[in-house]
Protein backbone atom coordinates (compact mmCIF):
# COMPACT_ATOMS: atom_id res chain seq x y z
CA UNK A 1 0.00 0.00 0.00
CA UNK A 2 1.09 3.87 -0.21
CA UNK A 3 0.57 6.27 1.84
CA UNK A 4 -0.02 9.17 -0.51
CA UNK A 5 -1.60 9.12 -4.08
CA UNK A 6 -1.33 11.67 -6.53
CA UNK A 7 -4.68 12.06 -8.76
CA UNK A 8 -4.70 14.04 -11.94
CA UNK A 9 -8.49 16.39 -12.71
CA UNK A 10 -8.37 16.82 -16.08
CA UNK A 11 -12.11 18.58 -17.21
CA UNK A 12 -12.13 18.34 -20.56
CA UNK A 13 -14.61 20.48 -22.41
CA UNK A 14 -18.60 21.81 -21.61
CA UNK A 15 -20.46 19.66 -19.26
CA UNK A 16 -16.91 18.37 -17.80
CA UNK A 17 -16.57 21.04 -15.92
CA UNK A 18 -19.83 20.35 -14.43
CA UNK A 19 -19.82 16.93 -13.77
CA UNK A 20 -15.80 16.35 -13.27
CA UNK A 21 -15.74 18.24 -9.51
CA UNK A 22 -18.62 16.25 -8.46
CA UNK A 23 -16.67 13.28 -9.45
CA UNK A 24 -14.02 14.17 -7.59
CA UNK A 25 -15.55 15.53 -4.55
CA UNK A 26 -17.49 11.55 -4.45
CA UNK A 27 -13.90 10.06 -4.74
CA UNK A 28 -12.42 12.44 -2.20
CA UNK A 29 -15.38 12.13 -0.23
CA UNK A 30 -15.27 8.04 0.00
CA UNK A 31 -10.82 8.21 0.37
CA UNK A 32 -11.53 9.83 3.64
CA UNK A 33 -13.79 7.70 4.88
CA UNK A 34 -11.55 4.56 4.44
CA UNK A 35 -8.50 6.93 5.69
CA UNK A 36 -6.51 7.33 2.17
CA UNK A 37 -4.15 10.43 1.77
CA UNK A 38 -4.51 11.82 -2.03
CA UNK A 39 -3.01 14.73 -3.87
CA UNK A 40 -5.29 16.15 -6.31
CA UNK A 41 -3.76 18.23 -9.30
CA UNK A 42 -5.71 20.49 -11.65
CA UNK A 43 -4.45 20.49 -15.24
CA UNK A 44 -5.69 22.40 -18.06
CA UNK A 45 -6.51 20.53 -21.08
CA UNK A 46 -9.34 20.76 -24.21
CA UNK A 47 -10.89 23.93 -25.11
CA UNK A 48 -10.48 26.27 -21.79
CA UNK A 49 -6.25 25.14 -22.52
CA UNK A 50 -6.31 26.19 -25.42
CA UNK A 51 -8.23 29.49 -24.95
CA UNK A 52 -5.90 30.38 -21.99
CA UNK A 53 -2.69 28.81 -23.58
CA UNK A 54 -3.21 28.24 -27.27
CA UNK A 55 -3.58 24.31 -27.44
CA UNK A 56 -5.81 21.63 -26.04
CA UNK A 57 -2.72 19.82 -24.91
CA UNK A 58 -0.48 22.45 -22.87
CA UNK A 59 3.29 21.53 -22.82
CA UNK A 60 4.32 18.99 -19.71
CA UNK A 61 1.14 16.99 -19.43
CA UNK A 62 2.51 13.94 -20.46
CA UNK A 63 5.34 14.38 -18.29
CA UNK A 64 3.37 15.60 -15.39
CA UNK A 65 0.84 12.81 -15.82
CA UNK A 66 3.38 9.79 -15.93
CA UNK A 67 4.31 11.06 -11.92
CA UNK A 68 0.73 10.23 -11.16
CA UNK A 69 -1.03 7.04 -10.01
CA UNK A 70 -4.09 7.55 -12.01
CA UNK A 71 -5.99 10.77 -13.30
CA UNK A 72 -10.00 11.70 -14.17
CA UNK A 73 -10.62 13.18 -17.94
CA UNK A 74 -13.58 14.80 -18.65
CA UNK A 75 -15.15 14.73 -21.67
CA UNK A 76 -13.66 16.07 -24.96
CA UNK A 77 -14.97 18.25 -27.53
CA UNK A 78 -12.81 18.46 -29.97
CA UNK A 79 -15.42 18.28 -32.95
CA UNK A 80 -15.69 22.37 -32.02
CA UNK A 81 -12.39 22.83 -31.83
CA UNK A 82 -10.99 25.25 -34.73
CA UNK A 83 -9.03 24.31 -37.87
CA UNK A 84 -5.42 24.86 -35.71
CA UNK A 85 -2.56 22.16 -35.53
CA UNK A 86 -2.45 22.74 -31.79
CA UNK A 87 -5.57 22.23 -31.48
CA UNK A 88 -5.12 18.27 -31.08
CA UNK A 89 -8.02 15.71 -29.92
CA UNK A 90 -5.98 15.19 -25.87
CA UNK A 91 -7.58 11.62 -25.24
CA UNK A 92 -6.26 9.51 -28.05
CA UNK A 93 -2.84 10.78 -27.71
CA UNK A 94 -3.19 9.98 -24.11
CA UNK A 95 -4.35 6.12 -24.34
CA UNK A 96 -1.35 5.93 -26.81
CA UNK A 97 1.09 7.18 -25.12
CA UNK A 98 0.95 5.35 -21.70
CA UNK A 99 -0.31 1.97 -23.31
CA UNK A 100 -3.67 2.25 -21.81
CA UNK A 101 -4.99 -0.55 -24.11
CA UNK A 102 -8.18 -1.84 -22.01
CA UNK A 103 -11.50 0.42 -22.62
CA UNK A 104 -13.30 -0.99 -19.86
CA UNK A 105 -17.55 0.15 -20.12
CA UNK A 106 -19.83 -1.35 -18.07
CA UNK A 107 -23.66 -1.65 -18.87
CA UNK A 108 -25.90 -2.38 -15.93
CA UNK A 109 -29.79 -1.56 -15.27
CA UNK A 110 -30.72 0.50 -12.69
CA UNK A 111 -33.79 -0.03 -10.52
CA UNK A 112 -36.72 1.96 -11.46
CA UNK A 113 -34.68 3.84 -14.75
CA UNK A 114 -35.61 3.03 -18.11
CA UNK A 115 -34.15 -0.11 -19.65
CA UNK A 116 -34.84 -2.35 -22.25
CA UNK A 117 -33.84 -5.40 -20.23
CA UNK A 118 -34.02 -5.19 -16.55
CA UNK A 119 -31.01 -7.87 -16.35
CA UNK A 120 -28.48 -6.23 -18.04
CA UNK A 121 -25.34 -6.33 -16.16
CA UNK A 122 -22.47 -6.68 -18.64
CA UNK A 123 -18.64 -5.38 -18.97
CA UNK A 124 -17.57 -4.32 -22.94
CA UNK A 125 -13.48 -4.76 -22.45
CA UNK A 126 -12.11 -2.93 -25.59
CA UNK A 127 -8.51 -2.46 -27.28
CA UNK A 128 -7.38 0.92 -27.20
CA UNK A 129 -4.79 1.91 -28.72
CA UNK A 130 -4.90 0.47 -32.17
CA UNK A 131 -7.72 -0.93 -34.94
CA UNK A 132 -8.71 1.05 -37.56
CA UNK A 133 -9.22 4.42 -35.81
CA UNK A 134 -6.14 6.57 -37.63
CA UNK A 135 -5.54 9.15 -34.44
CA UNK A 136 -3.90 6.43 -32.62
CA UNK A 137 -2.54 3.21 -34.63
CA UNK A 138 0.67 4.79 -36.31
CA UNK A 139 3.65 5.91 -34.58
CA UNK A 140 3.62 8.52 -37.47
CA UNK A 141 1.36 9.54 -40.19
CA UNK A 142 -2.24 8.42 -39.79
CA UNK A 143 -3.93 5.32 -40.64
CA UNK A 144 -6.07 6.28 -43.15
CA UNK A 145 -5.16 8.28 -46.11
CA UNK A 146 -6.59 9.53 -49.89
CA UNK A 147 -4.69 8.25 -52.60
CA UNK A 148 -6.64 10.05 -55.25
CA UNK A 149 -9.69 12.26 -55.04
CA UNK A 150 -11.81 9.59 -55.24
CA UNK A 151 -10.28 6.96 -52.79
CA UNK A 152 -9.97 6.66 -49.36
CA UNK A 153 -8.14 4.03 -47.81
CA UNK A 154 -8.30 2.99 -43.95
CA UNK A 155 -5.76 0.53 -42.59
CA UNK A 156 -6.72 -1.60 -39.39
CA UNK A 157 -3.82 -2.35 -36.79
CA UNK A 158 -3.89 -5.53 -34.79
CA UNK A 159 -1.32 -6.58 -32.68
CA UNK A 160 -0.44 -9.66 -30.92
CA UNK A 161 0.63 -7.79 -27.36
CA UNK A 162 -2.82 -5.46 -27.21
CA UNK A 163 -4.68 -8.37 -28.16
CA UNK A 164 -3.22 -10.74 -25.63
CA UNK A 165 -3.40 -7.99 -23.02
CA UNK A 166 -7.00 -6.53 -23.40
CA UNK A 167 -7.83 -10.51 -23.25
CA UNK A 168 -6.05 -10.60 -19.72
CA UNK A 169 -7.84 -7.62 -18.95
CA UNK A 170 -10.79 -9.29 -19.36
CA UNK A 171 -10.43 -12.82 -17.73
CA UNK A 172 -9.46 -10.88 -14.59
CA UNK A 173 -12.07 -8.96 -14.75
CA UNK A 174 -14.84 -12.04 -15.22
CA UNK A 175 -12.95 -13.56 -12.10
CA UNK A 176 -13.95 -10.65 -9.92
CA UNK A 177 -17.64 -10.85 -11.93
CA UNK A 178 -19.33 -14.34 -13.33
CA UNK A 179 -16.68 -15.74 -14.42
CA UNK A 180 -17.65 -15.79 -18.16
CA UNK A 181 -15.88 -14.52 -20.88
CA UNK A 182 -17.25 -13.64 -24.64
CA UNK A 183 -14.80 -12.81 -27.24
CA UNK A 184 -16.67 -10.68 -30.08
CA UNK A 185 -15.04 -10.85 -33.33
CA UNK A 186 -15.30 -11.39 -37.29
CA UNK A 187 -12.76 -13.86 -38.14
CA UNK A 188 -15.24 -15.60 -41.12
CA UNK A 189 -14.03 -12.29 -43.33
CA UNK A 190 -11.16 -10.78 -41.53
CA UNK A 191 -9.04 -14.33 -41.18
CA UNK A 192 -5.96 -12.75 -40.13
CA UNK A 193 -6.90 -9.41 -38.24
CA UNK A 194 -9.62 -10.87 -36.07
CA UNK A 195 -8.14 -14.36 -36.61
CA UNK A 196 -4.61 -13.43 -34.76
CA UNK A 197 -7.12 -11.62 -31.95
CA UNK A 198 -9.76 -14.61 -31.99
CA UNK A 199 -5.99 -17.11 -31.06
CA UNK A 200 -4.88 -14.87 -28.51
CA UNK A 201 -7.94 -14.98 -26.97
CA UNK A 202 -8.18 -18.84 -26.78
CA UNK A 203 -4.46 -18.60 -25.46
CA UNK A 204 -5.11 -16.74 -22.22
CA UNK A 205 -8.30 -18.83 -22.06
CA UNK A 206 -6.20 -21.84 -21.67
CA UNK A 207 -4.67 -20.36 -18.77
CA UNK A 208 -8.37 -19.39 -17.13
CA UNK A 209 -9.58 -22.92 -16.54
CA UNK A 210 -11.92 -21.27 -13.94
CA UNK A 211 -13.51 -19.47 -16.49
CA UNK A 212 -15.82 -20.18 -19.10
CA UNK A 213 -14.72 -19.08 -22.72
CA UNK A 214 -16.89 -18.01 -26.11
CA UNK A 215 -16.57 -16.73 -29.17
CA UNK A 216 -19.48 -15.07 -31.35
CA UNK A 217 -19.08 -12.87 -34.59
CA UNK A 218 -19.52 -9.59 -34.20
CA UNK A 219 -22.58 -9.17 -35.76
CA UNK A 220 -24.55 -12.23 -34.53
CA UNK A 221 -23.60 -10.48 -31.06
CA UNK A 222 -25.17 -7.51 -32.09
CA UNK A 223 -28.53 -9.21 -31.94
CA UNK A 224 -27.91 -11.95 -29.60
CA UNK A 225 -27.04 -9.08 -26.58
CA UNK A 226 -29.93 -6.80 -27.89
CA UNK A 227 -32.25 -9.45 -27.50
CA UNK A 228 -30.85 -11.32 -24.38
CA UNK A 229 -28.08 -9.23 -22.82
CA UNK A 230 -28.59 -11.33 -19.39
CA UNK A 231 -26.51 -14.22 -21.71
CA UNK A 232 -23.33 -12.29 -20.91
CA UNK A 233 -20.87 -11.12 -18.35
CA UNK A 234 -17.21 -9.58 -19.84
CA UNK A 235 -17.21 -9.11 -23.68
CA UNK A 236 -13.59 -8.81 -24.69
CA UNK A 237 -13.46 -7.07 -28.33
CA UNK A 238 -11.12 -5.06 -31.12
CA UNK A 239 -11.65 -1.34 -30.94
CA UNK A 240 -14.00 -0.07 -33.04
CA UNK A 241 -16.58 -3.04 -32.96
CA UNK A 242 -16.35 -2.47 -28.71
CA UNK A 243 -16.72 1.25 -29.23
CA UNK A 244 -20.28 0.63 -31.33
CA UNK A 245 -21.23 -2.17 -29.52
CA UNK A 246 -20.32 -0.36 -25.91
CA UNK A 247 -23.35 2.64 -27.10
CA UNK A 248 -25.54 -0.14 -28.02
CA UNK A 249 -25.14 -2.03 -24.22
CA UNK A 250 -25.51 1.97 -22.92
CA UNK A 251 -29.13 2.17 -24.61
CA UNK A 252 -29.94 -1.31 -23.30
CA UNK A 253 -29.54 0.28 -19.92
CA UNK A 254 -30.67 4.14 -20.77
CA UNK A 255 -28.47 6.25 -22.52
CA UNK A 256 -25.08 7.09 -22.43
CA UNK A 257 -25.50 9.28 -19.20
CA UNK A 258 -25.41 5.73 -17.54
CA UNK A 259 -22.14 4.74 -19.52
CA UNK A 260 -18.93 4.81 -17.19
CA UNK A 261 -15.83 3.80 -18.58
CA UNK A 262 -12.04 3.31 -17.57
CA UNK A 263 -8.62 3.00 -19.98
CA UNK A 264 -6.69 1.21 -18.37
CA UNK A 265 -3.02 -0.22 -18.99
CA UNK A 266 -0.32 -2.20 -16.86
CA UNK A 267 1.00 1.12 -15.30
CA UNK A 268 -1.50 3.74 -15.78
CA UNK A 269 -5.44 4.06 -15.66
CA UNK A 270 -7.88 7.52 -16.63
CA UNK A 271 -11.43 7.80 -15.50
CA UNK A 272 -13.04 8.72 -18.54
CA UNK A 273 -16.98 8.30 -19.04
CA UNK A 274 -18.18 6.94 -22.93
CA UNK A 275 -20.23 10.00 -22.95
CA UNK A 276 -19.55 13.55 -25.19
CA UNK A 277 -19.52 16.81 -24.13
CA UNK A 278 -22.83 17.43 -24.87
CA UNK A 279 -22.39 21.03 -25.30
CA UNK A 280 -26.11 21.63 -26.10
CA UNK A 281 -26.79 21.25 -22.57
CA UNK A 282 -23.64 22.84 -20.87
CA UNK A 283 -23.93 25.28 -18.43
CA UNK A 284 -27.26 24.79 -17.69
CA UNK A 285 -26.80 22.04 -14.55
CA UNK A 286 -28.80 19.33 -15.79
CA UNK A 287 -25.87 16.97 -16.86
CA UNK A 288 -25.99 13.54 -15.52
CA UNK A 289 -22.85 13.07 -13.78
CA UNK A 290 -23.31 9.45 -12.86
CA UNK A 291 -21.31 8.09 -15.71
CA UNK A 292 -18.05 10.21 -14.80
CA UNK A 293 -18.45 9.37 -10.82
CA UNK A 294 -18.87 5.74 -11.38
CA UNK A 295 -15.72 6.07 -13.74
CA UNK A 296 -14.45 7.49 -10.99
CA UNK A 297 -14.80 4.46 -8.63
CA UNK A 298 -13.48 2.17 -11.42
CA UNK A 299 -10.03 4.42 -11.09
CA UNK A 300 -10.06 3.80 -7.31
CA UNK A 301 -10.57 -0.12 -7.80
CA UNK A 302 -8.06 -0.37 -10.73
CA UNK A 303 -5.51 1.25 -7.95
CA UNK A 304 -6.93 -0.66 -5.62
CA UNK A 305 -5.46 -4.15 -7.34
CA UNK A 306 -2.52 -2.47 -8.58
CA UNK A 307 -1.05 -1.27 -4.87
CA UNK A 308 -3.23 -4.20 -3.25
CA UNK A 309 -4.64 -1.45 -1.07
CA UNK A 310 -8.00 -2.99 -0.46
CA UNK A 311 -9.22 0.44 1.31
CA UNK A 312 -9.28 1.82 -2.02
CA UNK A 313 -11.52 -1.04 -3.02
CA UNK A 314 -13.86 -0.27 -0.16
CA UNK A 315 -13.68 3.37 -1.56
CA UNK A 316 -14.72 2.12 -5.06
CA UNK A 317 -17.41 0.50 -3.85
CA UNK A 318 -19.04 3.69 -1.63
CA UNK A 319 -18.68 5.74 -4.71
CA UNK A 320 -20.69 3.24 -6.42
CA UNK A 321 -23.25 2.00 -3.50
CA UNK A 322 -23.83 5.45 -2.84
CA UNK A 323 -24.47 6.62 -6.47
CA UNK A 324 -26.53 4.02 -7.26
CA UNK A 325 -28.88 4.49 -3.99
CA UNK A 326 -29.06 7.91 -4.98
CA UNK A 327 -30.92 7.16 -7.96
CA UNK A 328 -32.48 4.08 -6.56
CA UNK A 329 -33.57 4.93 -3.76
CA UNK A 330 -33.66 8.67 -2.95
CA UNK A 331 -35.28 9.21 -6.49
CA UNK A 332 -32.07 12.13 -7.26
CA UNK A 333 -31.77 12.62 -10.73
CA UNK A 334 -30.99 14.84 -13.36
CA UNK A 335 -33.82 15.48 -16.14
CA UNK A 336 -32.80 13.46 -18.63
CA UNK A 337 -34.02 10.34 -16.19
CA UNK A 338 -37.25 11.65 -15.41
CA UNK A 339 -36.31 13.77 -12.18
CA UNK A 340 -35.42 17.66 -11.69
CA UNK A 341 -32.21 17.76 -9.63
CA UNK A 342 -29.10 19.54 -11.03
CA UNK A 343 -25.89 17.76 -11.64
CA UNK A 344 -24.87 19.36 -8.49
CA UNK A 345 -27.68 18.26 -6.38
CA UNK A 346 -27.07 14.87 -7.42
CA UNK A 347 -23.48 15.22 -6.67
CA UNK A 348 -24.07 16.86 -3.30
CA UNK A 349 -26.59 13.55 -2.26
CA UNK A 350 -23.79 11.59 -3.80
CA UNK A 351 -21.27 12.69 -1.03
CA UNK A 352 -23.67 12.44 1.83
CA UNK A 353 -24.67 8.93 1.32
CA UNK A 354 -20.86 7.90 1.37
CA UNK A 355 -20.51 10.50 4.20
CA UNK A 356 -23.38 8.40 6.39
CA UNK A 357 -22.35 4.91 4.96
CA UNK A 358 -21.79 2.41 7.69
CA UNK A 359 -18.47 1.19 7.29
Amino acid sequence: MKDNYRIGVLEGDDIGLEVVPETVRAMKAALQRVGVTAEWLDMPIGRPAYDQLGTTMPDGTLEQLAGLDGWVLGPIGHREYPDDPRAVNPHPILRKHFELHSNIRPSRALKGLPAIHRDTDLVIVRENTEGFQPDRNVVAGCGEFRPTHDTTISVRVITRKNSRAVALSAFELARRRRSKVTAVHKNTVFKLGCGMFAEECRKVAADYPDVEYNEVIVDTFAMKVTMKPSDYDVVVTTNMFGDILSDLTAGLVGGLGLAPGLSAGDDHAMAQATHGSAPDIAGRGVANPYAMIVSGAMLLDWLGQKHGDDRLHRAAELVQESMVSVLEQDGVMTPDLGGSASTGEVGQAVARRIEAAVL
